[in-house]
């Protein structure tokens, strides 16, 4: 009876697990501030709301304080997205999380570093 268990149990998690959802691919490049993308290239201020569609996008408040990662390079046809980390009193529970937002969600008030073309790929 509890070896049957054990295998149920075994046999659920193995299939939660094993759910994958596709995405469409962002950009073929991203314009970075350094190499690994970890220095902020500008600053920017959120002109509206925006409510993240998937786990890859940021949520953004308007006049939330926006500091951009990198700057992705658009496909023909694609929107043109930055990714970014928020910070505000307000919205401490966001704070430090990085993704992806449209650059027409922004304005970009100070720039910190020249943009450098990089390679868009995962390890």
């Amino acid at each position: 009876m509890s070896c049957a268990l054990v295998i149920l149990l075994f046999v659920g998690l193995l299939h939660q697990t094993a759910r994958a959802v596709y995405m469409d691919k962002l950009a073929d490049n991203k314009i970075c501030g350094d190499a690994e993308c970890s220095h902020v290239l500008s600053m920017a201020t959120a002109l509206d709301d925006f409510i993240a569609p998937d786990c890859r996008f940021i949520n953004i408040k308007k006049d939330q304080m926006v500091y951009v990662y990198s700057k992705l390079v658009p496909e023909e046809g694609a929107g043109v997205f930055w990714s970014g980390s928020v910070y505000s009193e307000r919205y401490v529970d966001q704070m430090g999380i990085i993704g992806y937002f449209p650059s027409t969600m922004v304005n970009e008030t100070q720039k910190f570093a020249e943009d450098t073309n990089m390679d868009f790929y995962c390890d």
